[in-house]
């Protein structure tokens, strides 16, 4: 079975205020492994942060989504049975029966209405005696989920407990393995649900009034860091990492079909491999009329995607730069993920002696850059071998192509971000890159591993 890394958030110091003003609220972050069956481009690797919700608290694992709105949970009260191919473990659903603070939006309230940027449809009435809010998500990938909206306290920490809206899922539909939902398996570290962290209305960041989070995502099985709220990098509790550079968040002002003006968009002006530039024009680059071609940084996304001529380019010139190091797979079907085509073969050593040759490859945003090099620009397939004796694995190049997954804009994706710390300033409206050591940031704030 197909392996992931989920990184898993637990508690790491006291809590404070999370506004501007106050203390950092710090995680530390672990890596772990978990099945497969997973939301296959918005939630394959994901950082995922525990979080008691309702009273009495109940302890729950959300996956942290820059690139979602309102935030869900699978739930299995009485009153809203979950409709699922498989039962999920007790231990990874949330009993909204069990919360004396839970409450179902009703179709007559104000907060049913149109507003979040996941719901492909208007919210809609039960039927009596009900008359509750029911609610249909989707995603990139056409996998879904329906269920009510809901509101409930979520507590982080020792911060007080704060209310929010959030669906409470009874139907779920995953594009990558069926119906079903998303934890049917036996770990206990499971995901209960998401939690919705870009600029959206109906956002865990909005009805919180966060204005500033980070995080940093070490590799393999090394520990990390979130910081919620604060004033800052290196303000009051908040480890301070390298000098940051920061990306204005790109904004418009009139609504574009295919423009998210919600998530986390920035400019990208250029491609590089090694030194040089790749000759791709300007307007490749940056979103169209209709606002196709937008440049998000997504936690939610494992890796990262390009349009279709910005990805030809980049693998014309990385094939050709890796041809004396890297031997092609040969195999013009074989697709990883029915969007990453430029795989090649070896032996598990030979591929990690290569990969400290590889050309660095470089994000060039407005301000700043996310640079991408030796192990973080390979995948190695899991499953396939090849050669005599299964002697030789199959590894991809972690950029692929936005057309072949169905979207219409560049993904910063998750494992691009490994080894950096990532900066998300609302009240700045930007977003800071700076290589780290996040092993050592999270030792600095005495992390147990």
């Amino acid at each position: 079975m197909q392996r992931i890394l989920l990184l898993c958030l637990a508690l790491l110091a006291d809590a404070a205020a999370a506004g501007d003003g106050g203390r950092a609220l710090l995680l530390p972050l672990r890596v772990q492994a978990a099945p497969a069956n997973k939301l296959r481009f918005r939630h394959d690797v994901s950082l995922t942060v525990s979080v008691a919700v309702g009273t009495p608290p109940q302890n729950v694992t959300m996956v942290l989504d820059t690139g979602s709105e309102l935030s869900w949970l699978l739930c299995n009260a009485s009153t809203v049975p979950v409709r699922v191919r498989s039962p999920a473990p007790a231990a990874a659903t949330f009993n909204a029966s069990a919360s004396s603070t839970y409450a179902a939006a009703r179709c007559a309230s104000p907060e049913c209405q149109w507003r979040g940027r996941d719901l492909p449809v208007p919210p809609s009435c039960a039927a009596p005696p009900s008359n509750s809010c029911r609610i249909s998500l989707s995603y990139a990938d056409a996998s879904s989920a329906d269920g009510v909206l809901a509101a409930d306290t979520f507590l982080l920490g020792r911060t007080p407990p704060v209310p929010a809206l959030f669906g409470c899922v009874t139907s779920y539909y995953s594009a990558s393995g069926g119906g079903g939902n998303a934890t049917t398996n036996s770990s206990s570290e499971a995901a209960t649900g998401l939690l919705g962290m870009n600029r959206g209305t109906l956002s865990f960041v909005t009805q919180t009034s966060t204005r500033r989070f980070a995080y940093c995502i070490a590799p393999g099985d090394g520990p990390g860091l979130l910081v919620l709220g604060g004033e800052g990098a290196g303000a009051g509790n908040a480890p301070a990492p390298p000098s940051l550079n920061y990306t204005p968040l790109v904004e418009i002002s009139q609504p574009l079909p295919y423009f998210d003006r919600v998530a986390y968009s920035v400019a990208l002006e250029g491609i590089r491999v090694g030194a040089a530039l790749l000759p791709i024009p300007k307007s490749v680059l940056a979103p169209d009329h209709t606002g196709a071609g937008q440049t998000m940084v997504d936690s939610g996304t494992q890796f990262t995607f390009l349009l279709a001529d910005a990805y030809a380019a980049l693998k014309a010139e990385f094939l050709d730069r890796t041809r004396e190091i890297l031997p092609p797979l040969g195999e013009p079907g074989f697709v990883f993920q029915g969007a990453f085509d430029a795989c090649f073969r070896g032996p598990e050593a030979r591929v990690a002696a290569a990969s400290r040759r590889l050309p660095e490859v470089g994000l060039v945003l407005r301000g700043a850059e996310v640079a991408v090099a030796g192990e973080k620009l390979l995948y190695r397939v899991p499953g396939e071998r090849r050669g005599v004796g299964g002697a030789e694995a199959v590894w991809c190049l972690t950029f692929g192509n936005s057309d072949m997954a169905g979207m219409s804009a560049y993904v910063i994706g998750h494992h691009h971000q490994q080894n950096v710390w990532v900066e998300y300033d609302l009240q700045n409206g930007r977003v800071g890159f700076a290589p780290a050591r996040c092993d050592l940031a999270t030792q600095r704030l005495g992390s147990r591993a």
